[in-house]
């Protein structure tokens, strides 16, 4: 009878004891999360004014930064601002100079061309000139030969500018009059010169 009553009692006070048990583990793990929480922060927060710190000394370093990049950029727009101010000046006179060259190679050109139309056309007056004395010789000559009289005199000709000058030896005064008045005839005969010769009659011994 003991024994049966006691069993209850024991299942209850063993159900008892593992409750006790079980709050004081409890407890135990309540207590300690609490510490590694407060540690958790307390290394949250120094990390927080960490990087805080960082940061800030990261934006002096860039702002410094900035400042000197700027004032590189400055001095080299100046430096860039004067060398194209020089490359301008320098550029002007060049031009300046090319223009000048260029008018005096003009003016060459031209007077170039002047004296070589001059001397073309000198040439060619020359040339039509030596064509038309060629050509009054040779009518000269050819009346010369159709002249029943004159044919067989030797009786040069020559003509400059028109002017026709007659050499040779003819046996007569008649035979020069007759010559001289033939050439005078001619087309573009502009004088002439008479330098014929009359052959001195030699008497016969008898």
């Amino acid at each position: 009878m003991n024994t049966r009553s006691d069993y209850p009692y024991r299942i209850f006070t063993n159900k008892l004891f593992a409750i006790a048990c079980l709050s004081a583990a409890l407890g135990l793990v309540a207590c300690q999360p609490s510490d590694q929480t407060e540690k958790a922060g307390q290394k949250v927060d120094k990390a927080v004014e960490n990087a805080g710190q960082k940061l800030e000394q990261t934006s002096e370093k860039a702002e410094l930064k900035i400042e000197a990049a700027k004032e590189s950029v400055v001095q080299q727009a100046e430096k860039a601002g004067a060398s194209i101010d020089k490359a301008a000046e320098t550029s002007n006179d060049a031009l300046e100079k090319a223009g000048k060259q260029i008018d005096q190679a003009i003016n060459n050109s031209e007077k170039r061309l002047e004296a070589a139309k001059d001397s073309v056309v000198d040439s060619t007056k020359a040339t039509g000139a030596y064509l038309d004395d060629s050509m009054i010789t040779a009518k000269i000559k050819t009346a010369l030969l159709n002249d029943d009289i004159l044919k067989l005199a030797p009786i040069d000709v020559t003509t400059v500018n028109g002017a026709v000058t007659l050499r040779g030896t003819v046996d007569s005064e008649q035979l020069v009059a007759r010559a001289i008045g033939l050439v005078n005839s001619q087309e573009h005969v502009t004088s002439v010169k008479n330098e014929l010769l009359v052959k001195t009659s030699v008497p016969s011994n008898q």
